[in-house]
């Protein structure tokens, strides 16, 4: 290791896998497999890597992948309260699968905790990694859910989105 910073490609593969990290420690939790200290523990004995296809194995930032699973779950009842209302009336979070919740939330909690991520970037992180566990349906869901929070908690950032007079 020649003690460089990683690029920048580099450290967003390392958040890529941190938030797919992230969304399987959170599914464990929401399981009762285990808790918070014990899915982070699992997943940082195990190297943290993840991978979104069979191509691609990617190792996690700790870092990250620890403040999301935290963070989602110190804020558990908010986050489904701002899904539920995002859902509408039909649906209520505690009736979606228990991986797709997992995906919801942890988009949500970066949407509501971590403004220095672009709000675009959290949407597509989260729909790929909807893609590598379900079909198109769900990770529509992914989109739309996380698109109108998104819009609500980051206004500004797609204020540019408006159509010219």
């Amino acid at each position: 290791m020649n003690g460089a910073a990683p690029s920048g490609a580099a450290r967003g593969a390392r958040a890529t896998a941190a938030r797919l990290a992230a969304v399987q420690a959170l599914y464990q939790i929401a399981m009762g497999a285990a808790t918070a200290d014990q899915a982070l523990a699992g997943a940082t004995r195990d190297g943290a890597g993840a991978a979104l296809d069979e191509n691609q194995q990617l190792v996690a930032d700790p870092f990250v992948m620890t403040d999301i699973v935290r963070g989602t779950v110190e804020r558990e009842a908010t986050i489904d309260a701002m899904i539920a209302a995002s859902l509408g009336a039909k649906w209520r979070p505690e009736r979606i699968e228990l991986i797709l919740r997992a995906i919801l939330r942890a988009g949500v909690f970066e949407l509501l905790a971590r403004p220095k991520v672009p709000a675009r970037v959290v949407i597509n992180e989260y729909v790929d990694i909807a893609h590598a566990f379900f079909e198109a349906t769900e990770a529509g869901l992914v989109n739309a859910v996380l698109d109108r929070l998104a819009k609500t908690l980051r206004s500004a950032e797609f204020a540019t989105d408006a159509p010219s007079p």
